[in-house]
């Protein structure tokens, strides 16, 4: 595993910013790290990546201890903090030229080129970071990330203030920086970590309360599935009960329904087989499965601490 956490803690005080957390991130995988605002997110990117100081527990990055071999471990990580400090008054290449070389880059001009070109700063390399729009400023801390080939790539809202267009391409370079490294990477946009993350973890008010795939996450959590159905023609909520696989069946009107089964159930081949033997045209049938928004709200609304 490139990332292994146990039994992690931060106290400031009284209160548990990070309350025993454990999971593990391996190469290859996007790890999406979910929370509402204060739940610990940042806290634990910030211990992972050598800015402060665990209370308790243990954390290595490809093999190194964050307490005990610090610099080792910021040689494997890539870091993307929520505010991306950036020295504002230099210019984009002089600022990625100074940051390569604080890393040791080997060939530093050509490397940085490349995170140039990869990031989309082609246009912006020659422009004070200052004059810069948000969405390129994020552009140049996630190419500051990448400029010494990390092993490790932690991504504390990498898309914010991002532009549509933008969006696509940086997305689009996760993607394809996740096939090759450890990338874990913090988002509010729900529909970005359903596109991107093979699995994701949430924490709420410092504790773990999710670690698992996403489909996983929907059988767990939400384990029902809605269909909405409507026929040409008025059709009995009573027969429609009969039909197997249905739990509840809630009218819409005359003719449209809610049909509420388990996850695990695909009850619309059974759907189709009534509609034909009632002779009833189907007009509408349409399938709703809990979204990462849905199970995010109802595990952060239901955890206490």
């Amino acid at each position: 595993m490139s990332v292994i956490v146990e039994n992690l803690t931060k106290i400031y005080g009284t209160q548990h910013a990070v309350d025993n957390i454990s999971f593990e991130a391996k190469k290859g995988e996007i790890l999406g790290f979910l929370g509402p605002n204060g739940a610990g997110k940042s806290t634990t990117m910030k211990m992972l990546t050598c800015f402060i100081p665990q209370s308790s527990g243990k954390a290595s990055v490809c093999g190194f201890d964050v307490e005990k071999e610090p610099m080792e471990v910021r040689k494997k990580i890539g870091y993307l903090p929520e505010n991306n400090p950036l020295y504002r008054d230099m210019y984009v290449q002089e600022y990625l030229l100074f940051i390569a070389g604080l890393h040791k880059v080997a060939n530093k001009k050509a490397i940085v080129d490349e995170m140039i070109e990869r990031t989309g700063l082609l246009p912006e390399r020659h422009k004070i970071i200052n004059a810069l729009s948000r969405g390129y400023k994020q552009r140049v801390g996630l190419a500051q990330a990448m400029l010494h080939n990390p092993e490790v790539l932690i991504l504390d809202e990498p898309t914010s203030g991002l532009d549509p267009n933008q969006l696509v391409d940086i997305r689009s370079l996760i993607r394809e920086l996740g096939k090759e490294k450890t990338v874990i990477f913090s988002s509010h946009i729900m529909q970005e970590v359903q596109a991107l993350c093979d699995r994701v973890i949430i924490i709420n008010r410092g504790k773990l309360v999710a670690n698992d795939s996403i489909e996983d996450l929907r059988k767990k959590v939400a384990g029902e599935v809605i269909i909405t159905v409507e026929f040409q023609g008025n059709v009995q909520a009573s027969s429609l009960q009969k039909i197997k696989g249905v739990n509840t069946v809630k009218a819409l009107n005359n003719n449209s329904f809610q049909l509420i089964t388990s996850f695990d159930d695909d009850i619309r081949p059974d759907i189709f087989r009534f509609a034909v033997e009632k002779n009833l045209p189907l007009l509408e049938m349409h399938r709703e499965i809990s979204t990462i928004e849905d199970i995010f709200q109802k595990l952060t609304k239901e955890a206490t601490v």
